[in-house]
């Protein structure tokens, strides 16, 4: 009999396997993204220190007012854009992308596109 496994269960092993190769260091910390239904959101994080240097959310109060819906690829292309700005205030230009077990399509794409134009490199 094969067990089934459901869609959430697949993302955390796939999450499992990015995470053995990319980890954040204090020079170049890791940029970890988290889609659901209704929102996105990331961080940048210094795994070393285990310390969370900047986050950026569809749900935070300044960039709500500039939603509609928070789980859109517009959505996306805002929080990538807030994640760049608030970034590079800190002085943190180089980081790595952990796409957190999903896909690198659609939002997860946006947001990454649009932090890669506002200027992070990775």
């Amino acid at each position: 009999m094969i067990k089934q496994i459901n869609r959430k269960e697949q993302t955390r092993k796939r999450h499992n396997r990015v995470r053995v190769k990319v980890s954040g260091t204090p020079e170049c910390p890791r940029l970890a993204v988290y889609r659901s239904i209704k929102h996105i959101s990331c961080q940048i994080i210094d795994d070393v220190n285990r310390v969370t240097l900047v986050s950026a959310s569809s749900n935070d109060k300044e960039l709500k007012q500039k939603l509609k819906h928070g789980g859109n690829i517009d959505a996306a292309k805002v929080v990538g854009e807030a994640i760049a700005k608030r970034a590079l205030a800190k002085d943190i230009k180089d980081v790595v992308f952990d796409r957190g077990g999903f896909l690198y399509h659609g939002r997860v794409q946006a947001l990454a596109e649009s932090a890669r134009e506002a200027g992070l490199n990775f």
